[in-house]
């Protein structure tokens, strides 16, 4: 009598699973990877500009405008900074009327950001990625003064792989692409560990991409 073939079931339905799981993977490893490839190549290339920075050379270009403030808009200025004075110094923005006059005669922004006001002047930081930019309105004549300095566009880059004053929807930005990454790194974790039975070399160079930098930082870092 011949014994009993063992039931397919169990086996099939194992590969069943597998193929699931495969087939799940490999599509979020691939909409993940889309999603945040070319943001990780311009991560991966200003993490080199950054690592290099002393060794690249940047020449700032600063421009520099003057313009003289209306005294219909410097009267309120002067009131205004004199109530802030009253009270020890205050932040707030310029009123919309001088963000107006300043965009129509400096070809300046200004929008809400939050001015340091004085007994003399009006002093308004406008730092920007690659640079920095700041406006000043002296109260006593009117004199309305403007300077950007331009490091260029590593510079610029550089300053958007750190998030450095890059605003709110920049900061969104990061953090999609970041779990965009997680989401990536993740699932090929898993399909590594699916196909590690075919890849001897597999968990050799897993534990090398984790003890190598451990390493370094253990011993060359303190």
């Amino acid at each position: 009598m011949k014994p009993a073939a063992a039931h397919p079931l169990p086996a099939v339905a194992d590969q069943k699973r597998r193929a699931f799981w495969l087939k799940h993977l490999h599509q979020w490893h691939w909409i993940s990877s889309g999603i945040c490839l070319v943001a990780m190549l311009v991560f991966a290339a200003t993490g080199l500009t950054l690592n290099h920075a002393a060794q690249i050379e940047a020449k700032p270009q600063v421009t520099h405008r003057k313009a003289l403030l209306p005294e219909s808009l410097l009267a309120p200025l002067r009131q205004q900074a004199e109530a802030a004075d009253a009270k020890g110094g205050s932040k707030a923005a310029l009123p919309p009327a001088v963000r107006d006059w300043v965009g129509r005669e400096l070809a300046v922004t200004v929008d809400q950001q939050s001015a340091e006001w004085s007994a003399d002047e009006v002093y308004v930081a406008l730092p920007r990625p690659g640079g920095d930019a700041w406006l000043r309105v002296a109260l006593e004549d009117g004199q309305v003064e403007y300077e950007k300095t331009d490091r260029g566009w590593i510079s610029y880059f550089n300053d958007l792989h750190k998030g450095r004053n890059t605003g709110t929807a920049w900061s969104w930005f990061i953090d999609v692409f970041a779990v965009a990454c997680l989401v990536f790194c993740i699932t090929g974790l898993f399909l590594l560990q699916m196909h590690a039975g075919k890849r001897p070399a597999t968990w050799p160079l897993v534990a090398l991409g984790l003890v190598a930098p451990l390493l370094l930082a253990l011993v060359f870092i303190h």
